[in-house]
């Protein structure tokens, strides 16, 4: 398959399994970044502060799929 680039919002694309010009579908997923950020919070400012990596969208991947056929098309790493 070929390197499709993608960017952090739905983009119009055309699928490379079944062909049809398609808007992406989008899933927000946490990356060692997310992890990593979370473990900077926890040491620097305690316990309450470690889940909010994990509730915004701006800190973790955005994995692009076609939403006919489920077809991964490509990351954006944040």
């Amino acid at each position: 398959m070929e390197n499709i680039p993608v960017g952090p919002v739905t983009m119009q694309r055309t699928c490379p399994s079944c062909g049809n010009t398609v808007i992406s579908r989008i899933e927000h997923k946490s990356s060692t970044k997310t992890h990593l950020i979370a473990t900077i919070l926890f040491v620097s400012l305690c316990l309450p502060f470690v889940c909010l990596p994990y509730c915004m969208n701006t800190c973790k991947n955005v994995e692009h799929y076609c939403p006919n056929c489920n077809c991964y098309l490509g990351t954006y790493q944040r």
